[in-house]
């Protein structure tokens, strides 16, 4: 078997770390339900750390984890390091570590720092009246139209994956997770900004205020223009989820 493990220039405790990797399974306080991917919290020299154990690949990935992509664990780990190179929030970056065999990638781990916040996207939309509802919901905007300006094109911006810390009177810091999904450009398209809006929400009254807090520092076309966009491309994404949800349904009445 063959290991490859990268730590960032800040950790100052590698074996600790390698050997919560080496002791995933045994070790560790479970942190969600772990149906995909397993996320556990270790102590770290007083210091909470998250290690995600990413589900074990099949035999196709597995080749191309080896020889032609990166891994999950990998792009998380650079992906975290880019973005704060760029000034957008993300936990720190610790390590990642993968494992080969002889078909290719066995298994893979990314280490972060855990942090603990007040709230994540989701709770926007799940509770309407969640104090301060209307102005996170605007800082979130202009936190993604900072994303935008920036080239970050973030292919998994969804309702769990923006954590929202709460800074003094009505201020609010935001943090992506889930990060092994990106794309960067040196400048996106308007096509591009809307689609990036299409998993969060499907409540229309939402989008209406986005999309006037986005028209407020995009300037290329009108808040009209912005909410008939973000609307469509939340509307054909819904569309695309309801339907495959329904054919996961079908086949699994099938296969009963």
């Amino acid at each position: 078997m063959i290991t490859k493990l990268k730590f960032s220039t800040a950790v100052k405790s590698s074996k600790d770390i390698l050997s919560f990797i080496r002791n995933f399974q045994t070790s560790g306080e479970l942190f969600g339900n772990g149906d995909r991917n397993k996320i556990k919290l270790f102590d770290l020299n007083g210091k909470k750390i998250n290690i995600k154990s990413f589900k074990i690949p099949n035999i196709i990935n597995k080749v191309a984890y080896k020889y032609f992509r990166k891994s999950k664990a990998r792009r998380s780990f650079e992906y975290a390091t880019i973005l704060l190179e760029k000034g957008i929030g993300t936990p720190q970056p610790i390590a990642f570590l993968e494992n080969f065999n002889s078909l290719g990638l066995r298994d893979s781990y990314y280490a972060s720092e855990h942090l603990v916040t007040e709230l994540t996207y989701r709770e926007l939309v799940e509770i309407p009246d969640y104090p301060d509802n209307e102005n996170i919901l605007r800082h979130f905007t202009k936190f993604t139209f900072d994303l935008h300006e920036k080239g970050v094109e973030f292919l998994d911006h969804s309702p769990g994956n923006t954590l929202i810390k709460k800074e003094g009177e009505n201020q609010y810091n935001f943090f992506l997770v889930d990060l092994n999904r990106m794309n960067f450009h040196e400048n996106m398209s308007f096509e591009q900004r809307m689609n990036n809006f299409s998993r969060l929400t499907p409540k229309k009254e939402m989008i209406a205020v986005m999309s006037n807090e986005y028209s407020k520092f995009y300037k290329n076309q009108t808040e009209a223009e912005i909410f008939e966009k973000m609307w469509q491309a939340t509307s054909h994404f819904q569309e695309e989820f309801a339907r495959k949800k329904r054919l996961k349904k079908k086949l699994k009445f099938w296969k009963s």
